[in-house]
């Protein structure tokens, strides 16, 4: 198989990407500016500039490819000859093991930090990509096409399900509070979210 090789722009996109991750974790958004960049780069201020016009565009992108590794992790299809329950731990327990990694929680630590300095611009990019369609409303759709989910407003029931998982192993590591989930809290939490929300809406079938 052939290996294609990147081309030196693509090279310096890449080195620019990592320098603001670094960056952005070490002094924010706000306290890195595009000579930091260049610099931590190695490449020209002009050449950060042809790529990223601002530093909120840069982490946009960083939000964006965010979004694209937890639809690559998190993508658990349902399926209807098997039954709920263990298709939605499996569900809860990838999203739990991508919200709590250590990519994830740099990026939103560094985004969260960013809206107190403001940005109108930066929140509606945001509420854009909130906005798209997750591996999470996926499964809830095709249960409900499936008769097996009663669920009016699939929104709110991905957002309780997020606000259920965030609440033990997101908010506590985001402000410090935990070092991190282990592999036995993660499926503890998966499962007694899976049985409460299913609980509220499965479908029962009177005898």
């Amino acid at each position: 198989m052939k290996t294609v090789s990147k081309t030196r722009s693509q090279l310096k996109r890449e080195a620019i990407i990592a320098a603001a991750k670094a960056a952005f974790k070490e002094y924010g958004v706000q306290g890195t500016s595009m000579d930091k960049l260049a610099e931590l780069a190695q490449v020209s201020k002009r050449t950060v500039y042809n790529h990223f016009e601002t530093k909120e565009a840069l982490l946009m992108y960083l939000v964006a490819e965010l979004w694209q590794k937890a639809e690559a992790q998190v993508d658990v299809s349902y399926q209807k000859d098997i039954a709920l329950k263990p298709q939605l731990i499996a569900l809860l327990n990838a999203e739990i093991s991508f919200i709590s990694s250590e990519d994830h929680m740099d990026v939103t630590k560094v985004a969260i930090g960013h809206f107190f300095y403001n940005s109108a611009a930066l929140q509606k990019e945001f509420e854009k990509i909130s906005c798209q369609e997750n591996a999470i409303i996926r499964w809830l759709n095709s249960a409900i096409e499936d008769n097996k989910l009663a669920i009016n407003d699939v929104d709110f029931a991905s957002d309780q399900l997020h606000g259920l998982i965030k609440a033990s192993c997101f908010w506590p590591q985001l402000f410090q509070m935990e070092d991190g989930i282990s592999k036995e809290k993660r499926e503890f939490l998966a499962k007694e979210t899976a049985e409460m929300f299913l609980a509220r809406y499965q479908v029962t079938i009177d005898n």
